[in-house]
């Protein structure tokens, strides 16, 4: 859903790493060329194979990149807060390669496809930040495929639940999303996440308020299942 350009978009700019070291002019020009949009959990941003329509700026939310595979879905990466999406194809050509959901509700700042070349001619060090971001992202996919491989179901799931915890403000936290979204992130069906989870239960390894709430009672213990 497109939201009225607001007056504050070129302090949000700022606030974006790959924009923030552009002059306040150069900032006020992309805000004024870009839009906001507004998205609930799950809508769809785009789908596989579409054409793109833009650069995406996550300013608040969250998205998921996600493939299918053997009927699957597999999160590749997510996006929060400060993060640009949508750029690879603008870059190389031809259509989205992964499917974008927002993981709850989420606003992004959109530069139509023009309006993103025109800021890369205009502006070459806007060009560098952004090759400098692709390939810190690039490295991240890398080191998520090796661990991948390295780890079995519920050596990804207890490496999401550290992660998560230690991401939290207190001792209780929330997966990111649901079981099933859980279950994307690592590759594997529900079913088997949900039996992973309750094993640690059983174990001691992990807490549950029943409300969706989390706690490691020993940290040291649940990282020793990891290799």
């Amino acid at each position: 859903m497109l939201e009225p350009r607001s007056h504050n978009m070129v302090d949000e700019l700022a606030r974006i790493p790959l924009f923030a070291e552009l002059q306040p002019e150069a900032l006020a020009l992309l805000a004024a060329a870009g839009t906001s949009r507004t998205y609930a959990a799950d809508a769809v941003l785009w789908l596989t194979g579409q054409e793109p329509d833009g650069l995406y700026v996550v300013l608040s939310g969250e998205v998921r990149i996600v493939r299918a595979r053997q009927g699957r879905q597999h999160v590749v990466h997510t996006a929060g807060p400060g993060a640009t999406i949508g750029e690879v194809p603008l870059l190389a050509g031809g259509g989205y390669p992964a499917t974008a959901v927002a993981t709850r509700a989420t606003r992004c700042f959109v530069l139509e496809a023009g309006e993103f070349r025109a800021a890369l001619a205009g502006h070459p060090e806007l060009a560098w930040r952004l090759l400098r971001h692709l390939s810190q992202r690039i490295s991240f996919l890398v080191e998520r495929l090796d661990e991948r491989h390295g780890l079995d179901v519920r050596g990804r799931v207890v490496r999401e639940l550290l992660e998560r915890s230690a991401a939290a403000a207190g001792p209780w936290f929330r997966l990111a999303g649901t079981q099933a979204d859980l279950a994307e992130k690592v590759g594997s069906a529900r079913e088997v996440v949900v039996r992973v989870l309750a094993d640690l239960r059983a174990r001691g390894h992990l807490e549950s308020d029943g409300r969706g709430r989390y706690r490691i009672p020993d940290r040291a213990a649940l990282s020793a299942l990891t290799p």
